[in-house]
Formats: structure tokens, C-alpha cells, sequence
């Protein structure tokens, strides 16, 4: 299967599931991890991370920040910078991104922590205005564009995806597809194509990729646990 952030927030979101993703699979290997992008409408007077909070404390509640719904990679993106900032800024949930997009240029919304190969387009055309990216390094394709953790030290926000096996797999299975996967990563078209769409590839065993998964549902556990977010 593809696994994605919503394997490691759901073991938090939910009170109640009849599997534990950790347990009931098997990490074969990563693929790819992109940031996220924090836009706002070109109308609000905000240019930069440190212009954001600044504006966020001076007006508590009166920011709105769009996702794609509640527990989101999105939402929980927003949530760990008002619990890393203190700022006050209303979330406002959408039945996806493209919503939430159609609003935050409308300027029904002020605010988006959005995948960056969605919000590109927008921002090319001078939709929407960018003010960092979200992983700890800055993109390849944004190379201009700051990171949030310029200003707000240990920020990290990014979707990833690679794939996990059953349970039980056999180890030489699992090492067998991981081999393939790595090829895969190393084809020179392949980087290519997802430098392109913002992506940064991630090569690996099968253990670093369990690593991986094990490290973020720790870290939007305590995000959601502290936002007190709950599925509707």
C-alpha cells in the first residue's frame, strides 16, 4: 500500500481503531517528501513569517486559516505553528484543498499552510502570496522562498509517501522491493520529474522508512493531543 501522514495522525484522531498501522505492516521503503507552503491573499498586509505573528498577536482570532479538513496534514500544520508561535488564528476546515483554495483567494480566509505543488500555480499567477516553506530546508523548485524555521527554530511540516507490506512479509520480499524502489529513486528522469512538482526523493532501507513513520505519528500525536483536535 501507498502510505501516507494520515497512517501516523490517525493513531491520534481516533479513539478507536481496529488496527494499529505500526504493528499491522510492514515499512518496505520511502518515496518522496514535499513542504508545504504557507500562502495568504495578496490583500492581507503580511510578507514574511515574522510579519505573520506579529500581525496574529496583535489581533488574536481575527486570522483565518483554511485546510482540507479537519486533521489534515494541513490542519495539523497550522495547529504546530500556533502551539510553536502562541498566536491565536481560527481554523476554518474544507471538504478538501481546492475549496479551501477558491476561498483563501477569494479572501474568505487570510490563511493556508497548502501542498506546495498545489498552491505553485497560484502563486505563479500572483493568486496568492507565498511566505516560506514548511520543510527544513528550502525547495528546489522555490529556492527563494525561506523556511519557517528561520523564524520559528525546529518547525518542520511535510507530506511524504513510500510503501508498506503486510505484516509477516517475508524480510528477503521486503528487501527485494526496497532494491526496487531505490532503483527507481535513482533514475535521473525519475528526480527529475519530482524536483519538478517539489518533491525531494528518499532513499533508504525499509528501517529508516520505519523510523520515519514511527517519528511522526509521535509528532502530530502531541500536536493533536495539544490542539485538542477531534474528528467530526
Amino acid at each position: 500500500m501507498l502510505a501516507a501522514p494520515a497512517n501516523a495522525t490517525n493513531v491520534a484522531l481516533f479513539a478507536k481503531l481496529n488496527f494499529d498501522f505500526i504493528r499491522d505492516t510492514a515499512p518496505v521503503g520511502a518515496l518522496i517528501r514535499f513542504p508545504d507552503v504557507v500562502v495568504v491573499n495578496p490583500a492581507v498586509p503580511i510578507h514574511s513569517i515574522p510579519e505573520l505573528i506579529a500581525y496574529a498577536k496583535a489581533n488574536p482570532g481575527q486570522l483565518n486559516f483554511a485546510s482540507s479538513g479537519i486533521g489534515s496534514t494541513l490542519h495539523v500544520a497550522g495547529e504546530l505553528f500556533k502551539m510553536m508561535t502562541g498566536v491565536n488564528i481560527v481554523h476554518v476546515p474544507y471538504r478538501g484543498g481546492g475549496p479551501a483554495l477558491v476561498d483563501l483567494m477569494s479572501g474568505r480566509v487570510q490563511l493556508m499552510f497548502d501542498n506546495l505543488p498545489t498552491s505553485l500555480p497560484l502563486i505563479k499567477e500572483g493568486k496568492i502570496r507565498p511566505l516560506a516553506v514548511t520543510t527544513t530546508a528550502r525547495s528546489e523548485v522555490v529556492p527563494d522562498f525561506p523556511v519557517v524555521a528561520d523564524f520559528v527554530p525546529g518547525y518542520e511540516a511535510s507530506a511524504w509517501y513510500g510503501i508498506a507490506a503486510p505484516r509477516g512479509t517475508p524480510t528477503e520480499i521486503i528487501g527485494k522491493l526496497n532494491g526496487a524502489i531505490n532503483a527507481m529513486l535513482a533514475d535521473p528522469m525519475i528526480k527529475t520529474r519530482f524536483t519538478d512538482l517539489g518533491a525531494s526523493l528518499l532513499p533508504g532501507s525499509s528501517a529508516d522508512f520505519g523510523k520515519l513513520i514511527a517519528d511522526e505519528t509521535d509528532k502530530w500525536g502531541k500536536v493533536i493531543r495539544f490542539a485538542g483536535i477531534k474528528p467530526e
